[in-house]
Formats: C-alpha cells, structure tokens, sequence
C-alpha cells in the first residue's frame, strides 16, 4: 500500500491542485495545519506560493516549523514545493529578516535577468549524474533534459551546489530539483508539468 500523504495546510499555496496530483498517483491524502499531525506522517510536503516572508513566518507562527524539523529528524521523506523549496535553504533576499528552515545551507536570490519576471512557463531542467540513481527521479532523470512548468522570481543560484539534482536556465542557472538526505526540493510546480510532474511526485509517494 502506497504510504500516505500529508499536505501542510498554512494558507500559503493551491493545495488542492497539488492534493488531485498525488491522488492520480493512487495515494491518500490529509491537508492539515495540526503540527501534531505533520510529526505523525508517513511523507510531508510543504508546499507553498507567494512571499517568503509571508510563508515563513505562517509556517512559525503556525508551529509547523518545529513540526517539520522533528519530521526530517526522524529520518522520514520529506519534499518542499516552489517557494516551500525555498523555504528549507538558510534565507532569501526577498525577506532578509526572516530566516528560512535551515535545512540546506545558502540563500535564496534574485533571478539575475534582464528577462521579464516571474519567470513562468515551461522550462528545460538539465539533470547531473547523481540523479539518474535518485528514487525520486527514477523514469524521469537522463542525460536529456525534461521539461517542466516554473513560477518564480527567486531561486537557488548555486546551481552546481552539492545538493543540487536538477538545474535549469533563465539567464543564468538555478537549482531546479535539490536533495540533502530525506529532504527533496523541487522549485518548478509538478502538478502543472504533466507526466513527468506527476511521476515525480509517485516516486516521492512510494519511497
């Protein structure tokens, strides 16, 4: 039986179409803001839109947060969606007053473009070679880029980072798909980008 999900429901993100994405992967899922929930899960996504500020500082006050670091503590998968990606690095120049999860070492920036921002669409994501033996990316990750649909302004710039699985181009490179341990990040939406969103998030479900 597919392990089930649990959303972090903190007012900071479409749940729902990132709930029907996981449950055409044939896996059961619980929105909830109940930090005692969030401890209690087989997998935890926190995924997240907007402000980092903003969704840091729901995520605190919501006791989420503490939440999340005792989940990855126990050694458990854990995967961050777009700005929820953000969130588990240090912090970001978009609120360089609040400090993010920690989770990964570095700083969330500014995409350095003369290109319009948010950069949003679909987008070439150039995989290294340690993540064709990732579980999360098995059928997805190659040495052909694959597609898939980015909304952001701000990203992790040190895109041959040691964590780094995935990066992808706008200008100039960003992490696109990260990975420190049992915690995955993922800055593109995989719920928008189709097949390989969709299995991505089914590998994540079936760890």
């Amino acid at each position: 039986m597919t392990p089930s999900i649990v959303l972090l429901d903190y007012g900071a993100g479409n749940l729902r179409s990132v709930a029907k994405a996981f449950e055409h992967e044939g896996s059961a899922v619980t929105l909830t803001s109940d930090p005692a929930v969030a401890r209690a899960a087989d997998r935890l996504v926190l995924p997240g839109q907007g402000h980092f500020g903003q969704c840091m500082t729901r995520l605190q006050e919501s006791g989420l947060a503490d939440a999340v670091r005792e989940f990855i503590a126990a050694e458990r998968p854990f995967l961050g969606v777009c700005v929820g990606m953000q969130l588990i690095y240090d912090g970001s120049e978009e609120a360089p007053e609040v400090a993010g999860l920690g989770l990964i070492p570095g700083t969330v920036k500014r995409l350095r473009t003369d290109l319009p921002l948010p950069h949003v669409g679909w987008n070439s994501v150039e995989f290294v070679r340690a993540a064709e033996s990732d579980p999360v990316l098995a059928g997805v990750a190659g040495p052909r880029p694959r597609f898939f649909y980015h909304v952001h302004s701000y990203g992790v710039l040190e895109a041959d980072g040691e964590h780094v699985l995935g990066r992808c181009t706008y200008d100039d490179a960003f992490a696109s798909i990260v990975r420190r341990e049992n915690v995955w990040g993922i800055q593109f939406h995989p719920e928008k980008s189709q097949e390989d969103g969709l299995r991505i998030l089914g590998n994540f479900a079936r760890l």
